[in-house]
């Protein structure tokens, strides 16, 4: 007997390399490089052990609250979820069952055509212009569903408020979903569509800019009834997804908004100071909203250059794909860390550049 023919096979999502080497320079996953807020160390020593013994509330209704109040929706507009990725997988699973082709990027986030395939969703991907951006025209044809990020991965680049409510607009009839997963970097986000639009679901995470990665803390928001669907379905798939340790710490880490501004606007201030060194390095690149920059170099391939960061011990993200392999992404790090990459860099590409 073959059992092998009942088998549900996909091919997987490749997560970024987490190696964990002595003095290694990381910057191939996004992660935030600065620790959490000061009130996570707090909310942690406070954790009661006690409580480990019982299920977690399956509504993460303190987390829930804090998160509503900061965004000033109503508590039944917010969807927790195991990272932006639990939350993303259950918004497929609900809103994505018409039958008919999702669309998304070609150039994007690359767990959509994952999902997709693991869902069993049709799909179709709509190319980037020859500057990486969206067209509005190409999400104007029948489908079931549209999703993209904003700002977009891996380019960094964020789309006009103008041109997602024309696609929001175009598609009345199926949910849009905005993956805003790098807005807090200095990006508009589409929160405030969700008064004109009940199809909007608008999706952030706490791995990023609240340096909560190792958490696993995502969330959507939309309208009551939109989220109600949601939870529904999570509910069916399993009802204490989120544990309590994440839900304390993520109501510390909301409640820090100094903090959590002046680590973004830290983040910032490093992205923009390493655009002008690439610039001076000859590298090209969209001009990123997110803690990343999309580079490419005319003269040193992106595969070379890659495996020479990683001989020395620093680690950046490349695809080898169509449209995208002669570039690399480059998450921002601490000064330090990004002193040590433009070390590598300006003795590495000159030395190309020179024969």
């Amino acid at each position: 007997m073959n059992w092998e023919e009942n088998v549900r096979k996909v091919i997987p999502y490749t997560a970024g390399e987490q190696p964990n080497k002595p003095g290694m320079i990381k910057l191939n996953t996004n992660e935030c490089p600065y620790p959490p807020a000061p009130g996570v160390a707090g909310a942690i020593q406070a954790l009661q052990s006690e409580a480990f013994r019982l299920y977690p509330d399956p509504d993460a209704s303190e987390l829930t609250q804090a998160l509503a109040d900061y965004y000033k929706v109503k508590p039944g507009q917010v969807f927790v979820g195991v990272g932006s990725d639990d939350v993303l997988a259950m918004a497929f699973m609900t809103f994505f069952h018409s039958g008919k082709p999702i669309l998304f990027p070609d150039v994007t986030y690359s767990f959509y055509d994952v999902w997709a395939r693991l869902f069993e969703i049709p799909y179709q991907t709509c190319p980037l212009d020859e500057n990486w951006h969206i067209r509005a025209k190409d999400y104007k044809v029948p489908n079931g569903g549209v999703i993209f990020p904003n700002p977009n991965a891996p380019t960094g680049l964020e789309e006009s408020q103008e041109t997602i409510e024309e696609i929001i607009k175009a598609n009345p009839d199926v949910v849009v979903i905005v993956d805003e997963a790098y807005v807090d970097f200095g990006a508009e986000s589409s929160l405030p569509l969700l008064d004109k639009y009940e199809n909007l679901l608008v999706v952030q995470t706490f791995s990023k800019s609240r340096a909560m990665a190792g958490m696993r803390i995502g969330f959507a928001i939309g309208n009551e009834k939109l989220i109600q669907y949601l939870k529904d379905v999570k509910f069916s798939f399993n009802s204490y997804t989120m544990n309590y340790p994440s839900q304390k710490v993520g109501t510390a880490a909301v409640r820090e908004e100094k903090y959590f501004q002046d680590t973004v606007q830290r983040i910032m201030d490093t992205r923009e100071r390493t655009k002008e060194r690439l610039r001076q390095l000859d590298f090209r690149f969209p001009d990123s909203k997110a803690n990343f920059i999309f580079a490419s170099h005319d003269k040193v391939p992106a595969s070379q250059l890659f495996h020479a960061l990683r001989e020395a011990n620093i680690y950046v993200r490349y695809w080898d794909k169509p449209r995208i392999h002669n570039h690399l992404r480059i998450t921002i790090g601490t000064e330090e860390e990004m002193d040590r990459l433009f070390e590598f860099l300006e003795k590495y590409v000159r030395s190309v550049e020179n024969g």
